[in-house]
């Protein structure tokens, strides 16, 4: 059985991942902060929670504590706990988007790589965003040129590096970072956009089931690697 783990999976992206790797047989486990809507969704995917908020260290090693005391390994991390930031900028939301988008990566990661080292086919999905692409936000045909969404596009940016980062530190892992493509969600209501999340896990999903000899250190969506 692989054993998955996935940040922020109560709702959106990460709950229909969760629920399309349940499907698959995977062993999937609910990280989300609130316990209550944590426990529902994972009841309601025949998934497995687990208390996980990527902002605070003790959260972050007790929830993989629980997962070595039952499984003793971990084969998929999906890095997916994410927030907008969208509105004013000033530095406490600076430092709070950046904590969750860029720091949550690093506190989970490095948590997650004893029990990842200990798979026989680890992997690691980030769900970065093309608005981290220095590409993608100054070319004109493209819709991330438009979004006023600083915080968000600098804190992705350092998403989609720190995997390339890790996939160089870390050769026995496979670490790939993802664009799901526009996504309709509570995080994106306000600007009434995007497809079903159900398409957008796909694209996660097609990364976290991963061979031993796919990709690492890449950068795509569902149509190939993106320039950054």
């Amino acid at each position: 059985m692989t054993v998955t783990l996935i940040t922020g999976a109560n709702k959106g992206i990460g709950f229909e991942t969760a629920k399309q790797l349940v499907e698959l047989g995977h062993v999937v486990y609910v990280g989300a902060r609130d316990v209550e809507r944590g426990e529902k969704a994972a009841a309601t995917l025949g998934a497995r929670f687990v208390q996980l908020d990527v902002t605070d260290d003790v959260s972050v090693r007790s929830a993989l504590a629980v997962i070595e005391a039952a499984e003793g390994r971990l084969d998929v991390l999906v890095n997916n706990a994410g927030v907008l930031g969208a509105g004013d900028v000033d530095g406490p939301k600076a430092l709070e988007v950046f904590d969750i988008n860029a720091v949550g990566i690093i506190r989970v990661t490095q948590a997650a790589l004893p029990l990842l080292r200990k798979s026989g086919n680890a992997t690691v999905v980030t769900v970065s965003s093309s608005m981290g692409s220095f590409w993608a936000v100054t070319n004109p045909d493209r819709p991330e040129s438009g979004l006023p969404l600083p915080l968000y596009a600098a804190s992705k940016a350092a998403a989609t590096m720190l995997t390339i980062q890790y996939a160089k530190s870390e050769p026995g892992i496979r670490f790939n970072a993802i664009e799901p493509g526009p996504t309709a969600t509570d995080m994106t209501a306000a600007f009434g956009i995007g497809r079903s999340p159900v398409d957008s896990a796909a694209v996660v999903v097609r990364m976290a089931t991963l061979g031993p000899d796919g990709p690492t250190g890449t950068f795509s969506d569902e149509s190939g690697e993106l320039r950054w």
